[in-house]
């Protein structure tokens, strides 16, 4: 029987003690015995928690030598009669130990936050291959339009295979024969830009972005909520820092997307470097986190 269930029969027993001494002691040696009773079980209880949320030690306590028809004693007796039972029925009141969390105190709702944040860690980095192959796209585009512009003009020709074929006898082919190697490597650049614009990159980055955001801030208020329900408190320190620094970088690098949109190169800089920071305190959150997990593991049962 732990502390607050002692304390609740107590408080039962002190009520009925209270309540008899009123209706069947009306005399004062009935009252002096009940009485003594009464302020002894009050000092028990007080020395098993000192716990008096109601303030019972402020209330004027009757002289053993006082009558039980004496309105003090009346009052007393009342008060803690009606303190008793309501302590008794109100287990909230009773109980400072706080709420019965269930499976999210156990061993199923503290290995959540470790399984989800390693899964985040690798949707992160895919998230982060998607940006280099919607960069590299765009970086493929700029290559060829700057190719374009030393080439030789062909007007009337498709390729340069063509201008050569079609020239007239005496014309210098020799600068259409030296950009047929540059005609080859647009044709390939172009081909590998246009596979890269198929895979759809530059919305599965945005979606899956905005995903990693959302379920990373979740996921990273969720652990130290799951720490505070098994201990009570929280343990500052690297891993929970990291956590926390993660969550900033994540909302800065979401900040920056208006103004990529509108190819601000700077915001770009800034969302590339927010999130490639982000990746190294992931990594350093796994590092720090495997003893945390190693001791859940030990602390903690099924379910």
């Amino acid at each position: 029987m732990n502390k607050m269930t002692k304390l609740n029969v107590m408080l039962a027993i002190l009520s009925l003690e209270a309540i008899g001494t009123q209706a069947f002691s009306p005399s004062v040696r009935n009252f002096s015995t009940h009485g003594t009773a009464l302020l002894a079980t009050k000092k028990e209880i007080h020395s098993i928690n000192k716990f008096d949320p109601f303030d019972i030690d402020s209330l004027p306590k009757p002289s053993i030598t006082e009558s039980a028809e004496d309105g003090h004693g009346k009052s007393f007796n009342a008060k803690v009669a009606a303190i008793s039972i309501v302590a008794t029925v109100s287990p909230s009141v009773a109980n400072a130990a706080g709420p019965d969390w269930g499976i999210f105190e156990g061993r199923t709702g503290s290995l959540l936050h470790p399984v989800m944040m390693a899964g985040l860690l690798v949707f992160s980095l895919y998230t982060g291959f998607l940006e280099f192959q919607w960069s590299r796209q765009r970086e493929i585009g700029e290559e060829i339009n700057s190719l374009k512009k030393g080439m030789p003009k062909i007007s009337g020709f498709s390729s340069l295979s063509d201008a050569i074929s079609g020239a007239e006898e005496g014309t210098d082919v020799s600068a259409l024969k030296a950009a047929l190697p540059v005609e080859k490597l647009i044709a390939e650049l172009t081909a590998d830009r246009k596979e890269l614009a198929s895979q759809g990159n530059r919305d599965k980055h945005f979606s899956q972005g905005a995903l990693l955001a959302f379920l990373g801030t979740a996921f990273a208020i969720e652990g130290p909520l799951n720490t505070y329900a098994r201990a009570g408190k929280l343990f500052p320190g690297p891993h929970l820092y990291a956590g926390a620094g993660l969550v900033v970088l994540w909302a800065a690098a979401a900040a920056c997307v208006p103004a990529m949109q509108k190819g601000n190169d700077t915001a770009r800089s800034i969302h590339i470097g927010a999130n490639a920071l982000g990746v190294g305190l992931f990594g350093w959150q796994v590092v720090s986190g495997l003893p945390i997990l190693f001791k859940v593991i030990e602390k903690t049962k099924w379910p």
